[in-house]
């Protein structure tokens, strides 16, 4: 079976298990603070788990891509260096919310191994959970007693809480696991050592290819369990190792996964796969990259130095290193790879072929940049090997190391192995406490101490009337406290509320919780797990009773002004650059919009002006807020609605239309464009390859800006007498700037030639060294021009200069080549160390240096100290 039909396969079987089918969700995750990526099949169903959210199904089952490269669930070293860890994979599940559980869990799985798949029964292991004394669990005989009826007692183990027991996080839903592992070693390693003797312990070939999840307890913040009102499986089967075994292969990378990556990555290369074990594990590592960095582009999440696009830098990096190093690769060559990787996956991922030309361009840049860096870096490792070897020593203090890491992005391992080929080595103990105090600085500055949440309404569901109301009567369902930073905040759910949480780039609502007694500022909302979450800096003094939640109406209403009108210019690009423009992120806020789209050049001026010309006609007509808020996602792109891809959709979504405007979008607007009232765009920018960035004002924003830029131009307009115009004004006054800087030019020029010949003339011969010293008020590159002339004409200088120009002062130095290693001088510790006379600094090379400084009264001082530095190292008395 080739892995498309095992994929399906999996799909139809649980479908006529009863199971609903759905999409894999975005790997890249938006709208949760606890999550940068899904890491396992049961993110997209967190909030049914948590009981937030009420399934629409109690069976699904799905193909879902994950993301393992941080937090708790990290494979990112083992990659490419075995044959079974990957960053980004797939993960089979099947779920049952509150429907079946282990009994039935264990049956379908049985059954499709066996049945569908066709593995041998004799190759399989199942693993139950041994019990935990801390959390005071017994061992999970349930499993054990269903697995019998399958499985011989020697092929069921147990297993500690390690692996086998499943946890979201720190808190949150969990519960035991129940692991199948296959052998597939050849017949005659089996006859020597039992497989079950190598369950869980790293073996390539003896591995877990499913995992299933029995969900029944919630951890709390102390560390205590309690059952879930519901009991519900997960299931994670590992669809490249699944391939692996049914294609009978010794490693996931040998099935046709990946086969045909590695094969183009050896046919650019010139190295054949299977012949070098160290290029074998370069080529693992880009192919399994590859996948990573593609569907996180199609994501939405673009390389960046913050949070999930750093991640994802880093991983791009990571194998343009190894393609460096192992592969001979010295220029971007990764983003030739993405056509064969459309061929494997584009099929059952149709957004890789829509968004191949963004992928590319994306992967390339960052390749080019990175080539660019690591050129950097090992011109300052040959000059950190020079020095190292000059001091005689063989190893490099992990501070330097950890500069080049931290700075430049250069990896340990390509420092340690340049170093190696010179016979050095780094001190790992001193890179790895940099690393660690690094880290130390990173969870301190996140750092957030939560409470348990404390109920006080045993009915928690929450109801959104935002849409239609900024004001309700309310009652708090739950709190809890957060700290942090050292400061304390709290968590408020409301039964109802009018307030928007954060969320599709809006930012959230503000505004007070009222009672009779006092006044509550709600200082921002946000989203999580299903619920809208109001943040303040107190609580109330009773918490029972029923309260107002009034909303900032005048910020709200500026919000969905500028959220409005990013559909507007969503539409306006369309239309005037083309339908290849894509919505690739924005953030709405009450003071400005920005809106970042897909677009392979700069956007020209003109172009602007004819977007920004149909942005303010569209408000000009005044097209009314129509708005579907809960019809099928199918019906509402039968309507044309512009769907963002990455974002999470429901079966069931809300279609915004302003006139030919319609998108799925959960956002605040305008009841009509009109309200927007004017629209100007204030900046055009790059974000990265392919990328552009609009930012943009709408309404009294915009007002203030047009009125700031007229009182400016009516400033300017009168400053000029004449009746020309205030652009011929302008113009006239540029030329006759230019006009007087050519005077000005020609001046200083003819100054500097009889300064020049002054100084010639006022030169000291000190032994046979011929000495100028004097303070000049020259522009520095004046001052630097003059120095190269004086030593052409002056054998065995010494020339130091000083002065001030537009009250800035300077200092420069120049020694002749011959005294400098005659008398072993240096201008640039020297200027280094007299800028201090005028409270600057400076530096440069031996024979020329130059400084600056804020203190113009120091400057004799600063030429007195020079000449002090420079006649005590030729030991001449300044008598």
């Amino acid at each position: 079976m080739k892995s498309a039909e095992i994929r399906q396969k999996f799909l139809d079987f649980f479908e006529k298990k009863s199971h609903m089918i759905v999409p894999s969700a975005p790997m890249v995750i938006k709208g949760d603070p606890t999550l940068m990526f899904t890491n396992a099949g049961m993110n997209q169903f967190k909030d049914i788990i948590l009981g937030n959210v009420r399934p629409k199904a109690t069976r699904v089952a799905d193909s879902q891509k994950c993301l393992r490269v941080s937090g708790k669930h990290n494979d990112l070293e083992e990659v490419g260096h075995d044959t079974y860890h990957h960053t980004m994979f797939e993960m089979l599940g099947n779920w049952s919310f509150g429907d079946y559980f282990k009994k039935e869990a264990i049956a379908y799985a049985w059954e499709f191994l066996t049945e569908e798949m066709k593995l041998d029964k004799e190759r399989l292991y199942a693993t139950v959970f041994e019990g935990s004394k801390e959390d005071h669990l017994d061992a999970d005989t349930e499993a054990l007693t269903f697995w019998s009826d399958y499985l011989p007692r020697e092929r069921i183990l147990f297993g500690n809480k390690k692996d086998n027991f499943w946890e979201m996080g720190d808190m949150g839903p969990c519960g035991p696991c129940s692991e199948i592992h296959i052998d597939l070693r050849p017949e005659e390693e089996r006859k020597l050592k039992p497989g079950c003797e190598l369950v869980n312990k790293d073996h390539p070939l003896v591995i877990e290819i499913w995992n299933l999840v029995f969900m029944q307890y919630n951890r709390k913040a102390d560390g205590s369990l309690e059952n879930l009102p519901n009991h519900h499986v997960d299931t994670g089967m590992g669809f490249e190792r699944l391939c692996m075994a049914v294609q009978g292969k010794r490693s996931n990378y040998d099935t046709d996964v990946f086969t045909p990556i590695l094969e183009e990555i050896s046919e650019l290369s010139g190295i054949r796969y299977g012949k070098d074990e160290k290029a074998d594990i370069a080529m693992r590592v880009v192919a399994d990259h590859l996948r990573t960095i593609a569907f996180s582009i199609t994501d939405g999440q673009l390389p960046s130095n913050v949070k999930a696009g750093y991640v994802i830098r880093r991983i791009l990096r990571r194998a343009v290193r190894y393609a460096y190093t192992f592969l001979g690769q010295k220029e971007a060559f990764m983003f030739r790879l993405v056509p064969v990787l459309i061929e494997v996956m584009g099929q059952h991922y149709p957004e890789l072929s829509n968004q191949r030309v963004l992928i590319e361009r994306v992967i390339q840049e960052e390749e080019q940049a990175f080539f660019k860096t690591l050129d950097k870096g090992i011109k300052l490792l040959d000059r950190i090997i020079a020095k190292t070897k000059e001091e005689d020593y063989v190893t490099v203090p992990g501070n330097v190391a950890f500069e080049l890491y931290d700075t430049y992005g250069f990896p340990l391992d390509l420092t340690e192995l340049i170093l190696r080929e010179n016979g050095l080595v780094v001190n790992r103990r001193e890179f790895k406490a940099e690393m660690e105090a690094q880290k130390e600085r990173s969870r301190s500055a996140a750092a957030v101490d939560t409470d348990d949440w404390v109920e006080l309404i045993a009915d928690d569901t929450q109801e959104f009337v935002g849409y239609d109301y900024t004001e309700t009567e309310v009652r708090i369902a739950r709190y809890r406290r957060i700290i942090t930073k050292g400061k304390t905040f709290y968590q408020l759910v409301f039964n109802i509320t009018p307030f928007y949480g954060e969320g599709g780039g809006q930012v959230g609502d503000s505004g007070y919780l009222v009672s009779d007694v006092e006044k509550i500022r709600i200082i921002d909302t946000q989203k999580e797990n299903g619920l809208t979450v109001h943040i303040t800096d107190k609580l109330p003094g009773d918490l029972t009773q029923t309260f107002t939640a009034r909303v900032d109406t005048e910020r709200r209403t500026a919000i969905a002004n500028n959220h409005t009108a990013t559909h507007l210019l969503h539409h306006a690009l369309r239309e005037v650059l083309g339908t290849h423009v894509e919505q690739k992120g924005s953030f709405v806020s009450n003071d400005y919009l920005r809106f970042d789209f897909s677009h392979f050049q700069k956007v020209t001026n003109e172009e602007l002006d004819k977007v920004a010309a149909i942005v303010n006609r569209r408000i000009r007509e005044n097209s009314l807020l129509e708005e579907n808020r809960s019809i099928p996602i199918g019906e509402a792109k039968k309507m044309g609605a512009m769907a963002i891809f990455g974002e999470k959709y429901g079966d069931l979504v809300r279609v915004v239309k302003f006139g030919e405007s319609v998108e799925l979008c959960g956002g605040t607007h305008a009841h009509a464009t009109g309200q927007l009232g004017f629209f100007k765009i204030v900046s055009e920018s790059s974000v990265a390859a392919g990328i552009r960035r609009i930012e943009a004002i709408t309404a009294a924003k915009a007002e203030e800006y047009i009125l700031n830029h007229f009182h400016m131009f009516n400033e300017v307009e009168n400053m000029f007498k004449s009746n020309r115009g205030v652009l011929e004004n302008i113009r006239s006054l540029l030329e006759e700037n230019v006009e007087l800087k050519k005077d000005i030019e020609k001046f200083e020029n003819e100054s500097l030639k009889i300064a020049k010949n002054g100084l010639k003339n006022s030169k000291r011969v000190v032994r046979d060294i011929n000495f100028i010293s004097k303070n000049l008020s020259f522009p520095s590159t004046k001052v630097k021009d003059l120095a190269f002339q004086l030593k052409g004409e002056v054998d065995r200088l010494v020339l130091i200069i000083g002065g001030v120009y537009n009250g800035k002062p300077h200092l420069t130095v120049m020694i002749s080549e011959s005294l400098v290693k005659e008398y072993d001088l240096h201008a640039g510790q020297i200027v280094k160390d007299a800028a201090q006379e005028m409270k600057g600094g400076g530096g440069g090379q031996p024979f020329f240096a130059t400084a600056g400084g804020s203190d113009p009264d120091g400057v004799e001082h600063a030429i007195q100290r020079a000449e002090r530095l420079i006649l005590d190292k030729i030991k001449v008395d300044l008598v």
